[in-house]
């Protein structure tokens, strides 16, 4: 599943790539690390410091990726957003449709 994610750095992350720690290598190897790959990295002002686009085998592998992101401290803030396959949730969405009554 393809996935954006985007981050944040904590003060002492941006210090370590000013002193030249190589993330993309870092991010490539983490995507790697649940079976997945690394697709693009983009530095970026704004909101968000980073900006990655990937692949990993399912929502397990993404969770497990952005929780030892999440716990390594180096980030403030981090969004995982997975693509989805509109054909399948309009279909979905159409079936809960006929399902639901609401309430009154």
């Amino acid at each position: 599943m393809k996935v954006t994610v985007l981050a944040s750095y904590e003060p002492h992350a941006a210090k370590g790539l000013m002193q030249g720690s190589d993330r993309e290598a870092a991010i490539r190897t983490l995507f790697e690390s649940v079976g997945g790959k690394m697709n693009s990295l983009m530095f970026t002002r704004g909101m968000y410091d980073v900006v990655v686009n990937g692949e990993v085998p399912d929502q397990n592998a993404g969770m497990g990726l952005t929780l030892a992101v999440r716990a390594s401290g180096s980030v403030s803030d981090l969004v995982i957003l997975e693509e989805l396959n509109m054909k399948a949730v309009i279909a979905a969405a159409n079936k809960a449709a006929g399902a639901y009554k609401p309430a009154g």
